[in-house]
């Protein structure tokens, strides 16, 4: 476990470390006269890990969009989530303060604290046409203070309809709204569009990518090694592969759109994802597959020397304070909480690639609750931080089941073949050595190799001759989150699991299980077969 007994000496060492911590350090880009502001396309993809496109060297997964904005800008090596579940880290991206500094938002599906405004809010106050379709901030509830629902990315437009190709991606035109919206735009405002597909989150139409995406189980070259590597794991990620290629075709006609409409080039273009793949030991949890994301950005006007590749490291609460000063909105008149994120904007202006700033070296990870499963609706607190090539995590109550308990269906893990598939290799007595990665619970501390064990599967933490760098890690980690109040830093880290879970169909989910109000065949998004036995 981590060593409280650090927090209170380092209090008067971040005071001068941090006045950033107090003041308002945000910078205005003001428009030069007559020169149009940017407008603004946010593509996020629900559940995709890096390097899962095609500009990353990915042949299984076709992303020609993605691809075009990568080789027309600028593509991204080290983007992180600080948070890998999708209400918590799109927190992140549109508050620019890390997850822990959010309240209720820093857990998954939650009552997003009125007081938290978004940098999409801050644009429609000041000349921007905000809106979006399908997924915005979700899932949650959001109100102001009168109780009228938000508008946390615009307005909504989602009227358009097509046929999907499977039974497992959205019938939601993503391209069709996208042109919806920019014809209700009046004055040629500068706008801001939220693409929030909803894939490749599950479920998906099993064998799709072989039968529909013309692909082969061979075209993997490489199975994680956290998982097993047969068949069903291999068409489990074809049919991944093959939603990202729905995203991606949607980003592309939406290229195509503003091409026609001749706002192309004053366009900035992000293309991303808001954590991990839905699978297991990924998605929700805290390893490079969970928080190690994708990034390409585009802006023709705006960026020097396109086709560069950028090693800093980028976090998702740097993005509110990147698109606040390239739109011209100071932080201040933007009206937000204190931003957390650094502004990236200088890597747009900048002609060189690699590694540009020194002090863009690290990101910090964490999680608290995201779908419930343990008694009280606990939560797996975790906080952690990537520097030097490491990952150095630290499990708060190790005690717990990482991805929900045995008995209520490991319900923190995503339905899948790939997921009931290593649930029955244990069963059958086959191995228990992927349960372990995946499901099994986990020492109080873990630390990785990234350079050597980019799949995380090697603890080192225990070893005598990596001390001196977990140490390093544990204490630049500890002092970054009493700068920034995570109230773990402080002791006070229970009450992320006093907050009120925002989905009756959830909440509680334990205690009814337990009463006998749920079965095994209306549990949600897990499958039947991944119940185990009680105590297990």
């Amino acid at each position: 476990m981590l060593d409280v007994c650090i927090k209170p000496c380092y209090l008067k060492a971040l005071l001068l470390i941090s006045p950033c911590l107090l003041a308002d350090c945000g910078r205005t880009n003001k428009d030069t006269p007559g020169e149009k502001r940017p407008n603004i396309l946010i593509a996020m993809g629900d559940d995709i890990s890096f390097p899962h496109m095609g500009a990353y060297g990915t042949a299984w997964v076709k992303t020609p969009a993605f691809d075009r904005v990568a080789a027309n800008g600028i593509l991204f090596n080290n983007a992180y989530t600080p948070n890998a579940k999708s209400s918590p880290s799109r927190a992140c991206f549109l508050t620019g303060r890390n997850s822990w500094q959010l309240e209720e938002a820093g857990n998954h599906v939650p009552f997003f604290p009125a007081r938290f405004k978004t940098f999409m809010e801050a644009m429609d106050q000041h000349g921007y046409f905000t809106g979006y379709t399908a997924k915005g901030w979700a899932p949650g509830v959001a109100v102001d203070s009168t109780g009228r629902t938000r508008e946390m990315t615009g307005k909504a437009f989602n009227s358009k309809t097509l046929t999907p190709p499977t039974d497992g991606i959205s019938n939601i035109d993503y391209a069709g709204n996208f042109a919806d919206f920019l014809d209700a735009r009046k004055d040629n405002k500068p706008f801001c569009f939220w693409y929030g597909s909803k894939e490749p989150h599950r479920t998906y139409e099993y064998g799709s990518g072989i039968k529909k995406g013309g692909k082969h189980p061979e075209d993997i070259k490489t199975v994680p090694g956290f998982w097993p590597d047969n068949k069903t794991v291999r068409n489990d990620m074809l049919d991944y592969a093959y939603e990202i290629e729905h995203f991606d075709n949607h980003l592309g006609r939406m290229l195509e759109i503003l091409e026609k409409n001749g706002e192309l080039d004053n366009t900035i273009i992000i293309v991303t994802a808001d954590n991990g793949m839905p699978f297991p030991r990924a998605k929700g949890q805290s390893y490079e597959y969970s928080n190690h994301i994708p990034l390409a950005i585009m802006w023709g006007k705006g960026i020097r020397n396109p086709g560069r590749i950028i090693f800093d490291f980028i976090s998702f609460a740097d993005f509110a304070p990147t698109l606040l000063e390239v739109s011209g909105i100071s932080q201040s008149d933007a009206g937000m909480q204190p931003i957390t994120g650094r502004s990236f904007a200088d890597i747009f202006s900048s002609s060189r690639k690699g590694y540009l700033s020194k002090e863009r070296n690290h990101v910090l990870l964490g999680r608290e609750r995201n779908d419930v499963g343990r008694p009280d609706d606990a939560g797996y607190p975790v906080r952690g931080i990537i520097e030097d090539g490491y990952l150095f995590l630290s499990n708060y109550n190790s005690e717990r089941w990482p991805s929900g308990n045995p008995e209520t269906g490991y319900l923190d893990c995503d339905g899948s073949p790939t997921k009931s598939f290593i649930l029955s290799m244990r069963r059958a007595g086959i191995s228990a050595d992927y349960w372990k990665l995946s499901f099994g619970k986990r020492s109080d501390d873990e630390l990785y190799d990234l350079g050597q064990d980019p799949e995380c599967l090697t603890n080192l933490a225990g070893n005598a001759g990596y001390n001196s760098m977990k140490r390093k890690l544990h204490d630049q980690l500890y002092l970054e989150l009493l700068e920034q109040e995570d109230p773990r830093a402080y002791g006070k880290g229970d009450l992320f699991d006093k907050y009120p879970y925002a989905d009756d169909a959830v909440r509680n989910f334990y205690k009814r299980y337990l009463n006998g109000e749920l079965s095994r065949k209306n549990a949600g998004w897990v499958d039947s077969t991944d119940f185990e036995s009680e105590g297990f």
